[in-house]
């Protein structure tokens, strides 16, 4: 069977506490990106508890992405909280919450604010860093194909571009 997949997709998986999130964190400071989640540009911090990993790892700078972001389920609440004082500060800039669909993620469900953030925010030839973004996916919004009934993949960004 020909792969549908046109870009690669690297799936972390092992048992709590094995260092799945650890090591997507240190990958998100390696490329610059908030450890609490979101993009280079996005930087808040609410409690600082991220491992220093990250100092230590490299990437070859021909292979560096042109767009990264860091999608933490568990901060994603905090990520959203921090465009919106953003967009109050008046800065002549057009207002973050376009790149995520324009409407407010506080407004929206945790499964409709992240699948707006997968629809809008994400383009090609980018690093995308998800930390369990399955969490607040519906079913319907998702194909899954694992051995794990835990692991899925959020279908409508890796398939056919």
């Amino acid at each position: 069977m020909a792969s549908l997949v046109r870009h690669p997709v690297t799936i972390l998986f092992g048992e709590n506490g094995s260092g799945k999130s650890t090591l997507l964190e240190a990958i998100a400071v390696c490329f610059g990106l908030n450890p609490e989640g979101g993009s280079k540009n996005l930087r808040f911090s609410t409690f600082s508890t991220e491992s220093s990993l990250g100092l230590y790892l490299g990437y070859e700078r021909c292979n560096y992405p042109r767009d990264a972001y860091f999608l933490r389920a568990e901060s994603f609440y905090n990520v959203a909280a921090a465009i919106e004082k953003l967009d109050q500060i008046e800065a002549g800039a057009p207002p973050v919450i376009r790149a995520y669909g324009g409407d407010s993620l506080h407004c929206q469900s945790h499964g409709e604010s992240f699948f707006a953030l997968l629809k809008n925010r994400f383009g090609n030839r980018g690093l995308y860093l998800h930390d369990e973004p399955e969490a607040a996916l519906s079913p319907s919004r998702l194909i899954i194909a694992t051995h794990s009934p835990i692991l899925a993949i959020p279908a409508r960004r890796f398939l056919n571009g």
